[in-house]
């Protein structure tokens, strides 16, 4: 049975598998991600996955972004190290391999349409809800890349022209309301206070508990007002956003993932309300929202497929 090595690279965590046909993963391996010196760690990853094992066909990668597709390189926000670095060409030139690149949220929604909650969509968004919003699309089974590898970036979509300054240097950006970090901002500027479920004084908080999405979610599961309140302004924004996405590409099935995804109710309950008030056009109202059901794994599940469809395409 044949092989392609998996290649999954974000700001916290590098990981690489050999996958066959079916999606089915042979080896894996995982390691965070350094400051410094990452494509020797990367190498380092990719060798404790392939030596031994069966040959590889090509590699496909799933990397966090922007990326220029044409030139093979990358820019990730998180990987400072990283400045037009030509990870398609280093990879290759390690490996040997034909190799494919594409974004990470984008390796998502692939993973999502061939093994997990999306698989068969006709037209599908894969969202990563998590530091920040990432996204991309499967068209007819293929994923939408664009002229430059960037389509998908759903999480810079506009969703109030008058709104806050986003960190991308844009207005209103659904990011800027809906990420996890931007979410508990705004509760803790509106008084929360974490892991109090609002009981206590403003500027009390609970021994050692963070300020993080989490914390915001555990709290809105406790009826904490601006918690609360806090997942249904980000679902709003999400639901604009998936209802503009809908519109333009006439998206049939979101797969929503990352971190904050695993909020669960918190989050997919006010969405589902948001979405049928935003809604209006049939097949807008129509789209169905899932949840992840490969979780971390969708991103190396994505860029087996990437992989073994680069394969078939240049045999």
């Amino acid at each position: 049975m044949t092989h392609v090595l998996a290649i999954d690279i974000g700001g916290t965590k590098l990981a690489a598998a050999l996958v066959d046909e079916e999606g089915s993963a042979l080896r894996t391996a995982t390691r965070p991600t350094p400051r410094e010196e990452v494509m020797a760690s990367l190498g380092a990853l990719i060798e404790e996955v392939t030596e031994g094992g069966p040959e590889p066909s090509a590699a496909g990668i799933g990397c966090a972004g922007p990326l220029d597709l044409a030139a093979g390189t990358v820019s990730p926000v998180n990987m400072p190290s990283w400045r037009g670095f030509p990870l398609r060409d280093e990879v290759r030139g390690q490996t040997g391999l034909p190799t494919v690149l594409a974004g990470d949220a984008q390796c998502m929604a692939l993973g999502e349409h061939w093994l997990g909650a999306g698989r068969g969509s006709s037209a599908l968004l894969g969202i990563v809800v998590s530091t920040g919003i990432g996204g991309g699309l499967v068209i007819d089974g293929r994923p939408l890349l664009g002229p430059t590898g960037n389509a998908g970036h759903v999480g810079h979509m506009t969703v109030d022209p008058y709104g806050e300054r986003c960190e991308c240097g844009g207005r209103g950006c659904v990011e800027r309301y809906s990420s996890g970090p931007n979410m508990a901002r705004w509760a803790l500027e509106n008084g929360w206070v974490p892991g109090l479920a609002g009981e206590a004084p403003t500027g009390a908080s609970a021994a050692g508990e963070k300020a993080d999405a989490r914390a915001l979610a555990l709290d809105a599961a406790a009826g904490d007002a601006v918690a609360v309140a806090a997942f249904e302004r980000g679902a709003r924004a999400l639901a604009g956003m998936i209802a503009s996405t809908a519109a333009a590409a006439e998206v049939t099935t979101v797969v929503i993932g990352g971190g904050v995804s695993q909020a669960g109710p918190v989050l997919f309950d006010p969405l589902s309300r948001a979405l049928d008030d935003i809604g209006g056009l049939a097949f807008v109202r129509a789209v169905r929202v899932e949840a992840t059901t490969l979780g971390v794994r969708a991103g190396l599940a994505g860029a087996a497929k990437l992989a073994w469809d680069y394969s078939r395409s240049a045999s």
